[in-house]
């Protein structure tokens, strides 16, 4: 449950990222790399973020232990909304490769209604709730992140600098590409060594791949930013990267896409309440 938890946190961690900014804001930081460019970006995401009510796409979930000569890719959707203190999340995977084997269908959602994160797999026909709020409380999916990683769009650019080493580097495709090195005295030192992420300044759905970005945007015109790709390695060289294909920003989802329904055939879910 520790790599899912992880999971989890890592695209609460990229959607806090997909704040609203302009393309004319990131034209000039995205062609220097000095500490006043790094504090910009950071400062105009955590501006804009909380215009975020919505966003959905394709997942690609890549999961590797180097050591191990190991990797698993899962494909899916995502799914966000937000609603009053609290938000919902939910990820449907549906396709899994192990290492260079075949693709197989392989049916696994995970969903967090801001106090439960409920896993359904399908495989062996298990469900597993998790509190992870009190039962009066609702926490917001970035809330959730927070507390096991610092939000770019929601930490404030000080905290953030005081536990990273963050580098802006520039790409002639669009991308802002951040990278943050975990410091020495960090309290995130016992989890991570470091995090990037590939953030794309161009309008346009599905523009965000990374192997796809080919074009310069136009530097007078307003659009979004949206992650195309975040990368995490643990302090156990685990490997975390997550990546976005055709993103939809504040736009409906149907609520039901969000309801925690138990097929026929499995067993009760396994309950694990809140630790005290």
């Amino acid at each position: 449950m520790r790599n899912t938890i992880k999971m989890m946190v890592a695209v609460a961690w990229v959607i806090g990222v997909c704040g609203f900014a302009s393309c004319s804001a990131t034209s000039a930081v995205c062609s220097q790399s000095d500490a006043n460019s790094v504090s910009a970006v950071l400062d105009e995401m955590r501006q804009e973020t909380n215009r975020l009510q919505s966003y959905q796409c394709k997942v690609e979930y890549l999961f590797s232990q180097p050591v191990l000569e190991s990797k698993t890719l899962r494909t899916g959707m995502l799914y966000y909304t937000r609603f009053g203190d609290g938000s919902k999340l939910r990820i449907n995977f549906d396709t899994l490769t192990q290492d260079d084997g075949p693709q197989q269908n392989y049916k696994e959602c995970y969903i967090f209604d801001g106090q439960w994160l409920t896993h359904i797999d399908y495989q062996i026909k298990q469900v597993q709730k998790r509190q992870l709020a009190e039962a009066n409380e609702l926490i917001d999916a970035f809330e959730l992140a927070k507390r096991n990683f610092p939000i770019i769009g929601f930490s404030k650019t000080d905290d953030l600098k005081k536990e990273f080493e963050v580098n802006l580097i520039g790409e002639p495709n669009g991308l802002i590409h951040l990278n943050l090195k975990v410091k020495p005295d960090s309290q995130y030192k016992d989890d991570y060594k470091s995090v990037e992420i590939w953030i794309d300044t161009r309008l346009g759905e599905g523009a965000n791949k990374v192997t796809e970005a080919t074009e310069t945007p136009s530097r007078s015109r307003k659009g979004l930013m949206l992650p195309s790709r975040l990368t995490a390695v643990s302090t156990e060289d685990d490997i975390y990267e997550i990546s976005f294909v055709e993103p939809k920003v504040n736009e409906p989802i149907d609520e039901k896409i969000f309801e925690v329904t138990i097929p026929a055939g499995f067993g009760r879910p396994e309950i694990i309440p809140l630790k005290k």
